[in-house]
């Protein structure tokens, strides 16, 4: 029942005072289009959603910022409602870090707070590394740069627990035809349950609008690439590394590598939450965040 509710607040169109009167605009950027929607005034801050999301998973969020922020929620490339063909052969974080750049160049937003998780959050540090110019501050909830665990302790039997049983089944069940069973899949073991036959059909609805995303993914040639550790290490930007306290080990694992490149960093645990904390747990979420960006006002 948790996996139920958790999923369809990531997913569904929400009605809440914050957001009901705010309608998509498209953008074309890099040859696709992305929509985004944006609330209140003052330094730009853009949130990336993870995979199953898109622009309308944020909705505590942006309530929650636009206080005191420019406050921009976005669907990346291949997420919801954005109808873009699937010809990269080579899709990631990179790609996806590409796209940010251009659309914050097109809205000529300057320096920009990122909040980020999961593809979302690996997107925001590729740019903070290509582009620092760019960044004001870095909130990383958990960003799947997997192979950097391949080099700890017991590192590659976690990587390759995750590929064999996560990404390699999903894969097969792509190429099969079998979408539907391919995120079955991605949403149990990114949860680390087997609950996504309990969704009722809206839910399941809103897991298939984003499937492309994962789709691209897996039939990428490189769908985890490395980031530099040196580059990262160099890095001066306030940064906020965000883990929830019952994410599945690989997470945990690469957050843990993260904070040791960057012993600087600010570190929040979100409690009663996993990989989805901004939705599993948006008040602990919330708070976190707000508290960084506080301490850290130009």
């Amino acid at each position: 029942m948790k996996l139920v509710l958790t999923v369809l607040l990531y997913l569904l169109p929400f009605g809440q005072p914050a957001s009901q009167n705010l309608q998509p605009i498209k953008l074309l950027v890099n040859g696709v289009e992305l929509h985004y929607i944006e609330q209140g005034q003052g330094e730009p801050l853009i949130l990336l959603h993870g995979g199953i999301g898109d622009y309308r998973s944020w909705e505590p969020q942006i309530k929650a910022f636009s206080h005191h922020y420019r406050v921009i929620s976005y669907s990346r490339r291949y997420n919801y409602p954005n109808n873009n063909p699937l010809t990269a052969k080579n899709h990631s974080a990179y790609v996806e870090a590409n796209d940010l750049a251009a659309f914050i160049r097109k809205l000529k937003l300057g320096r920009v707070h990122l909040v980020g998780t999961s593809i979302g959050a690996f997107t925001a540090l590729v740019l903070a590394v290509k582009h620092p110019e760019m960044v004001r501050s870095l909130v990383l909830a958990e960003p799947p740069v997997h192979q950097w665990v391949r080099d700890t302790p017991d590192g590659e039997a976690i990587y390759r627990e995750f590929m064999t049983t996560i990404h390699e089944p999903a894969a097969a069940a792509f190429k099969a035809g079998d979408d539907k069973g391919a995120m079955r899949i991605f949403v149990n073991g990114l949860s680390g349950t087997s609950s996504f036959d309990t969704l009722p059909p809206q839910g399941v609805a809103a897991i298939m609008q984003n499937s492309r995303f994962f789709k691209a993914i897996i039939l990428s040639a490189d769908p985890y690439p490395n980031l530099s550790k040196d580059k990262v290490k160099r890095l001066s930007i306030p940064i906020l590394i965000v883990t929830g306290e019952n994410t599945i080990k690989i997470h945990r694992m690469v957050n843990e590598e993260l904070a040791r490149l960057l012993p600087k960093a600010e570190r929040a645990i979100i409690p009663n939450a996993g990989h989805g904390s901004p939705r599993e747990n948006p008040e602990a979420f919330n708070e976190a965040v707000n508290r960084f960006l506080s301490n850290h006002k130009d």
